[in-house]
């Protein structure tokens, strides 16, 4: 595994951003979700998680979708580990200018992150879909069934993106932005394999395209360098 070369990368950068996936987090005991035996390769009672995981599916079934919710997609006790806090260093020095995140676990921001771009959403963030009053994951966590507002009766539905919904806008436009801006850029524990998320790649013109995954990716091929591995293994041998 070519450590150097990539520390030889990070060392001649000044505008590094990373790009992240599931693969980032199971070092924390967030378990993945598209290798051989993750979540999404199962089935629960005939439905896939990309379905119990749909705009439709949740409005139809909200219990249902609350129960697999908390069981399989919320992981408080998590707490971030090597390649978080790398990636914090790397920001305190001003040399990471942002973090594009396609995980939900707020990770990043627990590690103290700031230019933090959580395309698919945060679990840490909730809302009333009436009144729009905001309740934080423990309102999730401590509700039975559907959690209801406790101003309104509303439905509590959690900030991250399902499937049928776009992702936010703003927070599309600013994680392509640093993106085009990037020198460097770190695709790490993604399988690439989720759109729009996959197509921001396509704004990255910079120097150094570095993909670190556990299998190959479709970015593979247009790589500067490609580690196979740990991401957190990786990230935790390299200097700030």
């Amino acid at each position: 595994m070519d450590i150097p070369a990539l520390q030889k990368i990070i060392d001649r950068s000044r505008r590094i951003v990373f790009f992240g996936g599931a693969g980032v987090s199971t070092a924390s005991g967030i378990p993945d979700f598209r290798s051989g035996d993750g979540l999404y390769r199962q089935e629960f009672d005939g439905l896939t998680p990309e379905m119990i995981l749909s705009k439709s599916f949740f409005y139809l079934h909200p219990a249902a979708f609350f129960d697999f919710y908390r069981k399989y997609m919320v992981h408080p006790e998590a707490r971030p580990n090597a390649a978080h806090r790398w990636l914090y260093e790397m920001e305190k020095q001003d040399r990471l200018r942002g973090i594009v995140t396609q995980n939900i676990d707020g990770l990043h921001k627990l590690a103290g992150n700031r230019r933090v771009y959580e395309i698919h959403g945060t679990i840490y963030e909730n809302y009333c879909m009436d009144c729009n009053k905001p309740f934080p994951l423990e309102k999730i966590m401590a509700s039975d069934g559907v959690p209801r507002c406790d101003a309104c009766g509303g439905v509590i539905k959690p900030s991250v993106v399902l499937y049928g919904e776009a992702p936010d806008k703003y927070v599309c436009i600013g994680a392509c932005r640093e993106i085009s801006n990037a020198d460097t850029m770190i695709v790490a524990g993604t399988s690439l394999s989720v759109e729009p998320a996959a197509s921001f790649l396509d704004y990255f013109s910079g120097k150094h395209l570095v993909v670190v995954n556990q299998e190959p990716t479709p970015a593979d091929s247009r790589a500067s360098l490609v580690l196979h591995g740990d991401v957190s293994v990786i990230l935790s041998e390299l200097k700030t």
